[in-house]
């Protein structure tokens, strides 16, 4: 039967189709002006591409991958300095070095695809399959083979028909996606307080007694780029501390997405004596705020449960903004639990090249990414 679904890959934001935001169903992540950004500042060993799916010559779904290869890496984190760690670097090298992501590897949540309604779901994810096929085929020819491909970040639901084409993956599920979702009735930070019991509540006058003295500043794009050297070494402490990391950010990412993406990006810096000690960023999605990269100095972190405070801040922003929800996404679990946030599970599909190492894959893929142990919150009366 002749199929009328075809793809093209493109390599460049600029190359995109005209019409290609019109699919991005208020997903700022999909939009053209997004993956400028990524493109523009994307990690050093990052290679993003972008596909186009057309049912005769119509565009009716896009889809971002993200190639990483590891040999730029220095560090996959510097946190559990054991045995274990280095054989994971070991087989992480050897083994893992070339994942080939369908989705964004920087963000949590489904930023992988958005399709048209009208489409026929089986044939246009066979499409798909059709793409990542050809993209490994490309690397491949260019003596980059891709060991890995992993398709996430999807609901139990969303990964149903994904299941069925990928057949010989394995299904994964790492850390949740922390979502806090804001209570319609919230008008003002003051109604979030009123409704946490009477132990986080007293956390909450403890954690912002602590920041006394601290001054949080929206910053502008030229304050950014004022800054940018500070901001680079408060993310990079936070980031190489993370139990295992694929990649770090490029020095002028923050510039570039604020450039780009204007008042949809929200970048707080917090200072001390007017010397920057910490910032967070936020990014503006349709109805939905989501929580993005932030850096801190560690000792002042510490004695002014900055982090804490932090996310305080965001929740404020949101209610008054009148957000719907805060994507708080992986990492930290416990007291993103502890302000509020609730964990929802997220799941992927993964294959290795290596039919033998596929058939494994679940005992890889367990030492490559780390358990953790928490304990869930609820900070509400």
């Amino acid at each position: 039967m002749n199929t009328t679904y075809s793809f093209q890959i493109y390599n460049s934001a600029s190359l995109l189709p005209k019409e290609w935001n019109s699919l991005t169903t208020q997903n700022i992540f999909l939009t053209r002006e997004y993956l400028e950004v990524l493109e523009k500042s994307s990690p050093v060993n990052m290679v993003c591409h972008f596909i186009g799916i057309f049912k005769h010559e119509k565009l009716v779904g896009i889809a971002l991958t993200q190639f990483i290869f590891a040999e730029k890496l220095e560090s996959f984190g510097e946190r559990d300095q054991c045995l274990k760690t280095s054989v994971r670097n070991f087989a992480f090298k050897n083994f893992a070095s070339h994942v080939l992501f369908v989705g964004n590897n920087m963000l949590t949540g489904q930023n992988a695809f958005s399709f048209s309604k009208e489409v026929n779901g089986a044939k246009i994810i066979k499409t798909l399959h059709k793409a990542i096929n050809e993209l490994k085929k490309d690397f491949k020819s260019k003596g980059r083979k891709v060991h890995i491909t992993s398709i996430k970040d999807f609901t139990e639901k969303e990964i149903e028909p994904l299941k069925a084409e990928f057949k010989n993956n394995f299904t994964f599920s790492t850390q949740p996606n922390m979502i806090f979702d804001i209570n319609p009735e919230w008008k003002t930070e003051q109604d979030y307080i009123e409704a946490l019991s009477k132990k986080y509540r007293d956390q909450y006058k403890r954690a912002r007694k602590k920041s006394e003295g601290i001054e949080k500043q929206k910053m502008s794009l030229d304050e950014i780029i004022k800054h940018e050297e500070t901001i680079y070494d408060l993310y990079f402490h936070v980031a190489k501390n993370a139990p295992f990391n694929t990649f770090f950010l490029a020095r002028n990412h923050f510039r570039i997405f604020k450039e780009i993406m204007k008042e949809n990006f929200l970048f707080y810096g917090y200072f001390l004596d007017e010397k920057l000690i910490g910032f967070n960023t936020l990014i503006k999605n349709g109805t939905v705020m989501d929580t993005y990269f932030l850096g801190y100095n560690e000792n002042i972190q510490r004695d002014k449960m900055l982090y804490l405070n932090m996310l305080y801040d965001m929740i404020a922003y949101s209610i008054n903004q009148g957000f719907k929800e805060v994507v708080f996404a992986r990492t930290a679990l416990e007291i993103k639990s502890s302000v509020g946030a609730k964990p929802v599970k997220m799941y992927g599909l993964i294959t290795h090249s290596n039919a033998l190492i596929n058939k494994n894959i679940g005992k890889l893929f367990d030492y490559l990414e780390p358990k953790t142990e928490w304990k869930e919150r609820n900070p509400f009366k």
